[in-house]
């Protein structure tokens, strides 16, 4: 096929079909034990996170000594309000970010980065995006998801050796997956990629390329067709970002984050040598999913920045203010909403802590855990941040540069609001993590049971899965009506002042209870069971819940054992436990006590124009315009807004 054929036009793809190539993408496998896994089949391994796991000495030295670089770097040569002001991250402090080697921090010292592990990277990201989350999300997109982390994983020492010292030091770079009609659903995916001789050529357009308008190199993700010699599928290549043929047509501006350097990059005939491609022809997905098993960690790392900030102000602020004569602190209304900030804190900590831990040691598989840091982390940032915003009133609503204009102090509350809305949409929105993280906390019983609900099995195939299912579940399901969770004495060496066994004790005892309810669900809708979205939903919401919970008694314990604040990490695990019981006897309650068939019975209503009515009486604002922009392969129309950093 030659480079000059035309792109063929954007497949048309069953919902089956859509569901084929995402489970082709995913690990088939479980190679190494899973804690959020066992906890979802109604197994509490507390072994696997306790003791709670700690940093190497000399790797805590490393990262503690790069931590104080970093501080002294944001704290004198960063303007957060300029940022924030100008929608972009002076070019000045882009090269004291690289000459400190902050876009190396994941790269290995032998290829010219630091070598950070992922609790210091995580750390550092924190940090940084405390002072301006654009410049958070700048590090993150380069390094947990840019090219550093694909070629880690997939490239080969060639590539290694070729693009990481560049991206340690001097090259930025982005990751390229969404186009203007393709999100979560990557079967629709049109750029393609022609082979033609020892190259590829690149036609498609990429939407919100976080990193991309400033980026140097890319890894993009495009199609090959399917030929003699070429397997075909979606696959991954490192793009240089001045080839010709490559654009930067707009440079996005969103609601938050005003400082990043987002846009849209059209491809037309962009030839990629082959020894770009990472990986081999078709793994694209699978390389994207593996890469976002870590990188997801990035995006907890900076909520958690967020919910101790929430925390230093609302205690400063809520001292200060008085009302009806005592601090605001003091009337329990705004003194819960105080406790839920701290608390959580202290849990979403606990979590992306402990979930680093894990990834640096890579002696359990993480996919669900990091999946479920970033989707509970970044729920529960945004109720935070919008908690803040309640407790600073009218002020909280005021932009920071109004209230230093009129003599207060300029706190950024409601830009904090703005930042982290996008985390529950970024890297996977809340809905799609649901399904991701339920297909995985079901992954047991289909393997053993799913031919038994797929209707193109034949029989055959089904009595042979029905045989399997039932020597599967005479053995588990006689596990879930009793365990360590039900006896007094179970986990006592978590009770010092406070008592956190019992926690502990309820999190086995509803491990089992969720394991109970999945397999109920199972029964009751076989095939129609991924139709439930809303149930599967509040099954993936309390498993978050409960690993939570856990990772904060584990790391109440640690800091106990340690003498750092242990009484008062115990005292903020206990209150965190107890809210968060409070939200999974709801959740427990809302899998079989909702309003989901009535839900879907108005969705088909507005739909079908039945509610129209009740539309009258407004003007809509947005104006004309297509809701999806053309994507249409072909050259550009417009200029290049790229604008490389050097």
């Amino acid at each position: 096929m030659s480079a000059s054929t035309t792109p063929s036009s954007r497949p048309a793809v069953t919902e089956r079909e859509a569901r084929e190539v995402a489970e082709a993408a995913r690990e088939q496998h479980w190679r190494k034990p899973s804690f959020a896994k066992e906890l979802f089949l109604g197994r509490f391994r507390l072994d696997l996170i306790h003791p709670h796991p700690v940093p190497e000495d000399e790797a805590a030295e490393r990262g503690e000594e790069f931590l104080a670089k970093l501080r002294d770097f944001v704290e004198t040569k960063v303007d957060p309000a300029l940022i924030e002001r100008e929608a972009r991250i002076p070019d000045e402090v882009i090269d004291g970010l690289k000459e400190l080697g902050a876009f190396g921090m994941k790269i290995a010292t032998k290829y010219g980065g630091l070598g950070l592990t992922q609790v210091y990277y995580n750390k550092a990201l924190a940090l940084a995006g405390s002072a301006s989350p654009a410049i958070g999300v700048l590090l993150s997109a380069h390094q947990s998801i840019g090219v550093p982390q694909p070629l880690k994983l997939f490239g080969t020492e060639e590539q290694r050796e070729r693009f990481l010292p560049r991206c340690a030091r001097t090259d930025i770079s982005a990751f390229l997956l969404t186009e203007p009609d393709v999100g979560s659903d990557p079967a629709r995916l049109a750029t393609t990629a022609v082979p033609d001789g020892d190259d590829y050529v690149l036609d498609g357009v990429k939407l919100w390329t976080t990193n991309g308008v400033v980026a140097d190199l890319l890894v993009v993700m495009a199609r090959v067709p399917k030929s003699e010699g070429h397997r075909g599928g979606i696959t991954a290549f490192v793009v240089e970002t001045n080839s010709p043929g490559v654009t930067v047509e707009n440079r996005n501006a969103f609601m938050g984050l005003r400082g990043i350097e987002n846009g849209v990059t059209r491809f037309h005939q962009v030839r990629v040598p082959a020894a770009n491609r990472v990986g081999e022809e078709g793994q694209g997905l699978k390389i994207a999913l593996t890469t976002l098993n870590t990188g997801r960690l990035s995006l907890p790392a900076s909520c958690v920045a967020a919910g101790k900030w929430c925390l230093k102000i609302a205690r400063e602020w809520s001292a200060a203010r008085e009302q009806w004569g005592k601090p605001v602190a003091h009337h329990e209304a705004v003194g819960s909403k105080i406790s839920f900030i701290a608390a959580t804190t202290f849990a979403l900590e606990a979590v992306t802590d402990l979930a680093s831990q894990m990834a640096d040691e890579n002696r359990n598989d993480i996919r669900i855990e990091g999946a479920l840091a970033k989707l509970y982390a970044s729920e529960m940032a945004w109720t935070m941040a919008d908690e803040l915003v309640q407790i600073r009133g009218g002020r909280g609503f005021e932009t920071a540069e109004s209230l230093r204009a009129r003599g207060e102090r300029g706190v950024p509350a409601e830009q904090l609001l703005r930042d982290l809305r996008i985390n529950r949409i970024f890297e996977g929105s809340t809905e799609i993590m649901h399904l991701l993280i339920a297909r995985e906390a079901v992954d047991a019983h289909l393997s053993v049971a799913g031919d038994l609900i797929d209707p193109e099995k034949s029989l055959g195939d089904k009595a042979k899965a029905g045989a399997n299912a039932g020597a599967f579940y005479a053995k588990w399901l006689p596990k879930l009506v009793a365990g360590p969770g039900q006896l007094p004495t179970s986990y006592a060496a978590f009770k010092h002042g406070v008592d956190l066994s019992g926690h502990l004790r309820y999190v086995e005892r509803a491990s089992r209870k969720l394991a109970r309810s999945t397999f109920y669900a199972m029964s009751r809708w076989q095939g129609r069971m991924e139709s439930k979205q809303g149930f599967l939903g509040r099954i993936v919401d309390i498993g978050a819940e409960l690993f939570a919970m856990s990772a904060a008694c584990v790391r109440a314990e640690m800091l106990r054992s340690q003498g750092d604040h242990g009484r008062e990490a115990y005292q903020l695990a206990d209150v965190f436990c107890r809210q968060a019981r409070i939200r999974i006897e709801e959740l427990f309650t809302r899998l079989w006590t909702n309003t989901d068939d009535l839900d879907r019975k108005v969705v088909e209503g507005v739909l079908s124009g039945t509610y129209t009515w009740l539309e009258r009486g407004v003007v809509d604002p947005s104006g004309d315009g297509p809701w999806i922009a053309d994507a249409t392969p072909g050259p550009s129309a417009k200029d290049n807004v790229h604008r490389p950093i050097r």
